[in-house]
Formats: C-alpha cells, structure tokens, sequence
C-alpha cells in the first residue's frame, strides 16, 4: 500500500492497516481475510519503501496493527494474538455500536459510577448532530460509555428544537455541558477527549505497554487497593498544581499489590502505602516523604529535579553539596584536598533501575526501531 491507496482507503470503509517491513510472513493471513466485507478493508504498509507513511503514523516497531477510522488512526492499537480469527473478533468488537440508546430517563440513574460517560440528548436519530456524536463515540468508546436519547423520551432534558451534549464523570455529579458547536467535529471531539480521557489515568498490565509506548516518564502514586481517599488526593493535587505538566510526564496511579515487584525495587512493601515515585525509564525515584507531596510546590520540585537531572546527577555523584549549619561553622580558612573533595562529592547513592521499562513491547514480540533511550 502507498500514499495514493492508502488515502483512497481513508475516504470509504474502516480500515485496519498493518505496518511491518518485508518478507513479515505472520501477516499473509491477515492481509487475505476480510472479517466484514464492505464495511473494513485490510491493508498493508512496507514501511521501508513508504517510509513517510511510516512517520505520519509514528510507526516505532513492527509489524503493528492499527484501525483506521473517520480518516484517523483510533487510540488504540491491537495488541492481541497475531491470529486471523483472534483479529476478526477484535475487529468485530470495534464495529459494534458503541451507542446505548435511552429508553427512559431512569436509565441514567443506573450507569456505573466509575464510569466516565457521555450523554447526547437529540430530537431525532437522522439528525446531523447525532451522526457527528456517533463518530466521537467510536473514537473515543475504550474511555467513556456513550448514552443517547431521542423525541420525547429525552424531551424535558433540552430546549425545543436544540441538541444537547453533557458529560457524567459518575452519577453523582452534576452534567459538564458541551457549550461549542454541535456541527463542528474538531470542537465537539477536543472537549470530549479531554474529559474522557483522565489526566490521571490507573496503569494495569493490560494497558502498561501502551503508557510506556507514550515516552513520557511516569509520576505513580502507589496505592492500597482498598484506599480511595489517597487516589483522591493525588488527582486533586495533580489537577491544582501539575496540569501543565502533562507535555512532559505521565500522571498515574498504580494498585500496589498487584505492583509489588516495583515497590520491592524501591526498598518497600505494602505496609509503606502509599507512596510517590518516579519511574524515567532509565531508574526509578522515590519521593522522600509521602506526607510532603502535599505542601505546596513540593512535589512540583521533585519533577523539576527530574526535569534538571538533578536526580540522575545525584544518582552518579551523591546529593548536591548543601549549606548547613555545621558547614557554617567551619574555619573558612581550612579547605578540602582535592581528593577530599572527590570523594564527599561522588559518596554513591542507589536509586533502582526501572522496572516499568520492562513492560514496553518486547524485542521477542516486535522488530523495534532505533531510537534514543529515554
């Protein structure tokens, strides 16, 4: 497939689309079964000779596996068995409607609470706004529910004759209307991303390949499974004081149980939750004290210190030389030898390396591309 084809694809069906380099013969099942004629195409890249596909698509590994749909490759990629039927069933499960449709109101009381959720109240199912909503809802159905209603049975919910689009984060919050234009896609689909998908987002095993895939350092809060109160916390503190940040690291939250294996690495257990760390995919860095996060600007500095390679620096040579009362109280006059002075500044430090490095795809699984370390 070359730049013609592929963007002659983009205009009709969905597509799922393969980039891999040559000769890759696990693909050949793949790329003759069609699992829904009609409505999906399959396709296939050489990345070596359409090298700017490759780039436009930021292909980092093969073969890898995208679905292709409204013109735009979706969030996520497929990382499941490299089966033709294991990929019909994925590609079934993503052309299913990922629209529940309201046959009363009371339906809304019964969503579930951990669920983000998006509700369009429309006055008819033809109607262009609803096939706008449609397309977001297939963009964006792995992180939010989408819930729609029509005519009368949504009728006390907006204005005669005007749409309305809000946003649940549970059952027991008030509706974070869509105040933009219902006919724009662009606008309609940012504000529903950025509520759909966190700022601070739960890492499992089931999607920790695709957070590393992100490049971004992660800061973790890891936690009991049972204790609510200090996720909370951390996302109202990530939310006041870190927003901005979000260019340059991860947010996260980790069950501590089912991560023992880091917080072993950092010299910890599950009667030290819960704790705040940094894992920069090169070592991992503990916040000294859990109870600090929480002053203001703290934590803030702790990724400024990633950001300096202060971290990293101290990692090599120790902690950065500092001014305390006793050095004050030091005859100005006596100065350090040389080696005296190599030594006090290089007393070594053990931060651990990374573990969630570990959890990127797999040079066993992937051919992986070259490219900086981290």
């Amino acid at each position: 497939m070359n730049l013609y084809s592929l963007t002659s694809m983009l205009t009709g069906a969905d597509s799922a689309t393969s980039w891999h380099q040559p000769g890759m013969r696990q693909l050949t099942k793949l790329e003759i079964y069609s699992p829904d004629e009609g409505r999906v195409v399959v396709g296939k890249v050489d990345c070596d000779s359409e090298s700017s596909i490759a780039s436009r698509f930021h292909i980092t590994k093969y073969p890898t596996l995208k679905l292709l749909r409204n013109g735009q490759a979706t969030k996520r990629e497929y990382r499941g068995q490299r089966s033709a039927d294991a990929f019909a069933s994925y590609i079934k499960e993503q052309l299913r409607d990922p629209i529940k449709i309201l046959q009363n109101l009371d339906e809304i009381n019964e969503l579930e609470e951990t669920k983000r959720t998006v509700i369009g109240y429309f006055e008819r199912q033809d109607s262009p706004e609803f096939e706008l909503f449609r397309k977001i809802a297939v963009n964006l159905k792995d992180d939010c529910q989408f819930l729609a209603g029509f005519g009368d049975t949504v009728r006390s919910m907006h204005p005669p004759g005007e749409s309305i689009v809000a946003f649940k984060a549970s059952i027991t919050k008030e509706d974070d209307a869509f105040t933009g234009s219902l006919s724009s896609y662009d606008e309609l689909s940012i504000w529903a991303t950025e509520r759909c998908i966190p700022l601070v987002r739960e890492i499992t095993f089931q999607n920790a390949e695709e957070l590393t895939e992100e490049g971004l350092p992660f800061l973790i809060l890891f936690h009991d499974p049972e204790d609510t109160e200090s996720v909370k916390k951390y996302t109202t503190l990530v939310h006041s004081e870190l927003a901005d940040q979000k260019q340059n690291i991860n947010f996260l939250t980790a069950d501590g149980i089912q991560f023992a294996h880091p917080l072993h690495h950092l010299g910890k257990s599950k009667k030290d939750l819960p704790l705040i760390a940094i894992d920069s995919f090169r070592h991992m860095y503990l916040f000294p004290d859990y109870k600090d996060a929480y002053v203001e600007g703290k934590l803030k500095a702790f990724l400024q210190d990633l950001y300096s390679g202060k971290l990293h620096r101290e990692f090599h040579y120790g902690p950065d030389p500092e001014t305390t009362s006793e050095a004050a109280q030091q005859d100005e006059n006596e100065i350090p030898s040389p080696t005296e002075a190599i030594k006090k500044r290089e007393k070594p430090t053990t931060p651990p390396e990374s573990t969630f490095k570990k959890l990127a795809p797999s040079k066993n699984r992937y051919t992986l591309l070259e490219k900086d370390e981290l």
